[in-house]
């Protein structure tokens, strides 16, 4: 590791994973051959799979699943809190287990564009496409090809075609 990043040592890092310089890691776990990108962080009990491929400046935090063989592109964001507040009814800084830890699943396959921004409580499904700059708000279908904000189906890609025939 370098010196230009923080890797705590509750992180799992699986064989031949390749790191940048300037990341922050902790309690997460990393697959296989996954290839992180630098200014990233990483948050406790998210999981990344193998073979996938984490671009420069995203954040991934709590309760982000990612499967297998994913890409992510530049600066992408994930939720994992609706409703976020800075303070408890007592107007204290919220602890863990004052707020409500939503989750996101990003199944095998499924690339998401540079700058998008990925809701909690989605679930992107197999082999989908995320556009640049998308705002997912809802679950994106297997095989989907999604626009805008908030994210819209444009359409299915060729493999899907091929499989529904």
């Amino acid at each position: 590791m370098s010196e230009y990043s923080c890797i705590s040592s509750d992180v799992t890092l699986g064989k031949n994973v390749k790191l940048s310089k300037f990341l922050n890691l902790y309690g997460c776990t990393v697959g296989d051959n996954s290839k992180i990108g630098a200014f990233v962080e990483i948050q406790k009990n998210a999981v990344i799979g193998k073979n996938c491929k984490i671009s420069s400046h995203t954040f991934i935090c709590e309760g982000v699943t990612i499967e297998d063989g994913v890409f992510i592109g530049h600066n992408v964001t994930f939720i994992n809190d609706k409703y976020p507040h800075a303070t408890n009814g007592n107007g204290e800084l919220q602890r863990d287990g004052e707020w409500r830890l939503e989750s996101t699943l990003v199944k095998r396959g499924a690339s998401i564009g540079s700058g998008a921004t990925i809701l909690s409580n989605v679930t992107i499904g197999e082999n989908a496409v995320v556009g640049a700059g998308c705002v997912v708000t809802r679950d994106v279908p297997a095989h989907a090809i999604v626009v805008g904000n908030p994210a819209r189906v444009l359409r299915y890609s060729a493999t899907e075609l091929i499989i529904a025939k």
